[in-house]
């Protein structure tokens, strides 16, 4: 089974080419990609959470 990748929200918000705070207010609408809150504060979104939500966008705008 393959170790499940954890990226940075730097790492998310470089890949959906967002801002910092455009990000946070998706998250307040529940619209952006799954994040998971660690106990310092920081956030990791797994590859499948963030792979899911572009596929959700895909289907979206379809």
């Amino acid at each position: 089974m393959p170790k499940q990748e954890y990226l940075k929200l730097r790492a998310v918000l470089e890949e959906i080419d967002m801002s910092r705070s455009a990000f946070y207010r998706m998250r307040a609408k529940g619209q952006a990609p799954e994040m998971i809150p660690l106990p310092n504060g920081h956030l990791r979104c797994t590859r499948a959470a963030l792979d899911a939500w572009w596929a959700d966008r895909r289907l979206s705008a379809a």
